[in-house]
């Protein structure tokens, strides 16, 4: 198993999920984990752009090393958030998986037409959905070498 951190040092995921079960299904799942991770729960677009450019109350925010991010968010939506985090050199690195209910094939062109790392559609059940956040935590934060953070550095 290969992972992308130092010992000791957490892997920061950013969840953008407005449905507060689901976070709650994603954090609990996550708190199981044998990597030391901590996951920021933001609900809706807005906020979640706050915390990457640090604005606000979110100034010592840590840059997060993975998003997960819903599509049908309030404020602006996943689709408008993905394109300003891959248009902006400052976030493009930061793997982005879309999590969503939506399986319309729209949304599947669009996130990967907007640099989404991958696309998770949400099963409705409770232990897939529990499976699914451990398949994404085993690839991406296991499996897969994450960037180094870039200090803002293209």
């Amino acid at each position: 198993m290969t992972t992308n951190q130092n010992p000791g040092t957490p892997i920061n995921i950013l969840l953008v999920e407005d449905n507060p079960g689901e976070a709650r299904l994603a954090l609990e799942a996550l708190k199981e984990s044998r990597l030391n991770n901590k996951l920021y729960i933001i609900e809706d677009g807005e906020e979640a752009l706050f915390l990457l450019y640090k604005k606000g109350k979110y100034a010592d925010a840590p840059t997060p090393d993975l998003i997960l991010l819903d599509l049908n968010l309030p404020k602006k939506n996943g689709l408008e958030v993905l394109s300003i985090i891959k248009h902006d050199t400052r976030l493009r690195r930061i793997p982005v998986i879309i999590l969503t209910i939506s399986s319309a094939v729209e949304d599947i062109i669009k996130s990967y037409d907007l640099y989404a790392n991958c696309y998770i559609t949400k099963p409705i059940d409770l232990d897939k959905f529990t499976q699914v956040i451990k398949t994404i935590e085993d690839f991406w934060l296991s499996t897969a070498q994450l960037p180094p953070e870039n200090n803002g550095n293209p």
